[in-house]
């Protein structure tokens, strides 16, 4: 079986893709996240996603590299990392009452054969009208700053919610996990055989 690499550091990332059994290694990319003038959201984590999994291919030549990168978009506008709790509650502010869409770029590289997959998976979430208190609050409790959206859906970020709506509930904590073993399947590998 091909070696698996994920191209990435996130902590995140690395928790969703241990749920497949699969062993795997970890490794940085050295990719400019900076988006291009007039870039739109999808095009904008196609091209970090492909780009961080062919970032590390002559490093790791024999290996199948997952690149994943994930905006939000609030009300037509991309959205990154708050990295400081007055950004995450100024997020969830513009956020609360709306209907936010997350969209995850998701790569898979075979470096043995220069074959690409690639995808973009939206993800909608429906936020309930917050109040202040409730937006200081979970910044407080779970300090979401590096965090796309400025909440972790798999903690107390449920609370902030109406309702979501995706294929696979992976994709808002950073990899769409249905996606993936699609791709993986198609490169041979298969967890359950």
């Amino acid at each position: 079986m091909q070696r698996l690499l994920l191209a990435s550091t996130s902590t995140y990332r690395k928790m969703l893709l241990e749920k497949l059994h699969l062993p795997f290694l970890c490794a940085a990319p050295q990719v400019d996240e900076t988006p291009l003038a007039g870039e739109s959201a999808e095009a904008l984590v196609l091209r970090l996603a492909t780009a961080k999994a062919q970032a590390l291919a002559a490093a790791y030549p024999e290996h199948l590299i997952i690149g994943s990168d994930q905006v939000c978009v609030i009300e037509g506008r991309i959205t990154g990392k708050p990295h400081t709790e007055e950004n995450a509650c100024a997020q969830l502010r513009q956020a609360s009452g709306q209907k936010v869409t997350f969209y995850t770029g998701l790569a898979l590289y075979n470096s043995r054969s220069r074959h690409l997959q690639v995808l973009c998976e939206p993800f909608h979430v429906h936020f309930r009208t917050l109040s202040e208190a409730e937006i200081s609050a979970y910044v407080r409790l779970e300090q979401p700053l590096n965090c796309a959206g400025s909440f972790k859906s798999e903690g107390l970020g449920i609370a902030l919610f109406d309702k979501l709506e995706g294929r696979d509930p992976n994709t808002l904590i950073g990899m769409p996990l249905i996606a993936l073993l699609e791709m993986l399947r198609a490169e041979g590998i298969n967890p359950l055989a």
